[in-house]
């Protein structure tokens, strides 16, 4: 069994990214349910998420989204973010919400389409000078709806031009971070489809390119944590989206569905060195608070991680080193349920009482008033969310 001492150790040095888009308004694919006390624009935005990491301590990376997040002064925003002990993460680009893009953008048979897209990537990696960020994330919807739409090898080969022309724009310490999904807008061919896909190119583009692993984005059945142990093998693995799944990319808090799942992929991850500095993986949430209140969901997801985190670094991995080599199934299995079923409730509380915070972070977001404020202070002017 891992010793206290050192998975509390772990756990205090836990990093969570929240993405700025957790704060606004979001909804279904027929309607985006408003709320009071939403951010009206990415500095409020930045002000919610310092709530969540003040009740958690492990929450300080922000992502960005553009030109959701647009202002006119990068380098004042990541300024307000070091004032509110946070610091800005990965920028995500968007090609998917402009008409141009009906067809593709960087896959777009049309070579001005193309190069709009383009530039929109390298204003991203501008945005990331301005800001410090590290990570360029790219999640393309490219694809074709019907069999014989679109050449699909003349496609990949637009998207390595366009993926090579940005990765030769990025500084020494940045990097590019590629995601994936099996369908949709795209319902025919996907042009990114799934790991493999993602990882050739990664490969090919170069060490500071990597593979972005969003946990909504398989085919039901999926052995997801097959994928991170292969490319933690591979030291390809950029990056997380963290969020639940019931039928297709429902964007639900991470371990709502399946709690059992992210432990698992958890395991693989404290198993093979990728909480390690080293390793450079982004542990990010990607989720749309349709109905439940904004920051306490956010907290809520964090505190899913942190719970799944600690069991993984509970297994005892010798026992199941040994249980393996012997060939005992039933063994080895043991060993991982015994730390999956282990309430790490108050292990986790004694952690944040040992790091200055309250035991239960909900419950310090409820006394520190912030929700009222924002719902008092914040009326008026447009509120962010899907496309804003």
């Amino acid at each position: 069994m891992a010793d206290h001492a050192t998975v509390k150790t772990a756990l205090k040095a836990q990093v969570i990214e929240t993405p700025s888009w957790g704060y606004g308004n979001s909804g279904t694919r027929f309607k985006v349910f408003a709320q009071q006390g939403v951010p009206r624009d990415p500095f409020e935005k930045l002000d919610d998420a310092a709530q969540v990491h003040a009740a958690t301590g492990v929450a300080p990376f922000v992502s960005l989204h553009i030109p959701w997040d647009k202002v006119e002064d990068y380098a004042a925003l990541a300024a307000h973010a070091e004032e509110r002990g946070l610091t800005l993460g990965a920028i995500n680009s968007n090609t998917f919400q402009d008409d141009d893009y009906k067809l593709g953008s960087v896959a777009h048979p049309d070579p001005k389409v193309r190069r709009k897209a383009v530039d929109h990537l390298l204003e991203c990696v501008d945005i990331m000078d301005a800001t410090g960020s590290r990570d360029l994330k790219l999640w393309f919807a490219d694809g074709t709806n019907y069999p014989g739409q679109d050449d699909i090898v003349a496609r990949q080969d637009r998207l390595f031009e366009a993926l090579s022309e940005v990765y030769a724009r990025l500084g020494e310490d940045q990097r590019m971070i590629l995601e994936y999904k099996f369908f949709e807008p795209a319902f025919y061919t996907t042009d990114v489809p799934d790991w493999g896909t993602s990882y050739a190119h990664c490969l090919k583009l170069g060490d500071r390119a990597r593979v972005v692993v969003d946990t909504g984005h398989h085919a039901p059945g999926t052995n997801i944590e097959f994928i991170v142990a292969f490319l933690l093998r591979e030291r390809k693995l950029g990056a997380f989206d963290f969020n639940s799944r019931f039928y297709a990319d429902d964007d639900l808090m991470v371990g709502s569905a399946d709690p059992f799942q992210l432990f698992r992929i958890l395991h693989e991850v404290a198993k093979n060195g990728g909480f390690a500095p080293e390793a450079q993986v982004a542990f990010m949430l990607d989720q749309c608070h349709n109905i439940e209140a904004k920051i306490p969901a956010v907290i809520r997801s964090v505190m899913n991680v942190q719970e799944a985190t600690a069991k993984a670094l509970l297994v005892d991995t010798d026992a199941l080193r040994c249980a393996q080599q012997a060939g005992d199934v039933l063994g080895a299995n043991a060993v991982l349920m015994d730390a999956y079923n282990t309430d790490v409730r108050p292990l986790l509380r004694e952690v944040r009482e040992e790091m200055g915070l309250h035991p239960d972070p909900l419950a310090a977001y409820r006394a520190s008033g912030w929700q009222e404020r924002i719902v008092a202070e914040r009326v008026g002017g447009l509120q962010a969310g899907w496309g804003a």
